[in-house]
């Protein structure tokens, strides 16, 4: 694996963006990138993106399939329906104590 450091994986993370990108830099693959996010305890810039998951649901509702919309995000596939599936669920109500 890549001797990249927390340090220099929060830096490549901000210029970059995605694992694959940043393991293309290395030479490495974008699942070696988030393993050493894993080590490093690095969450993914994209984690928490809210518009782009609103525009994957929206494209989603409007007919378009799961395969094309991971294609345009440079997402993969599972990514795409976990996004989409999540956006389904139902906000837990949060329970009041008595």
């Amino acid at each position: 694996m890549a001797r990249i450091t927390k340090v220099q994986l929060l830096k490549l993370q901000k210029k970059f963006k995605t694992d694959a990108a940043i393991g293309e830099q290395f030479g490495i693959t974008r699942q070696a990138v988030h393993q050493l996010r894993k080590k490093h305890g690095i969450d993914s810039s994209l984690v928490n993106n809210p518009q782009r998951n609103a525009d994957i649901v929206d494209l989603y509702q409007n007919g378009t399939s799961g395969t094309a919309i991971a294609k345009k995000f440079k997402l993969s596939i599972s990514q795409t329906y976990r996004i989409i599936n999540e956006s389904k669920r139902k906000p837990k109500s949060k329970k009041k104590k008595k």
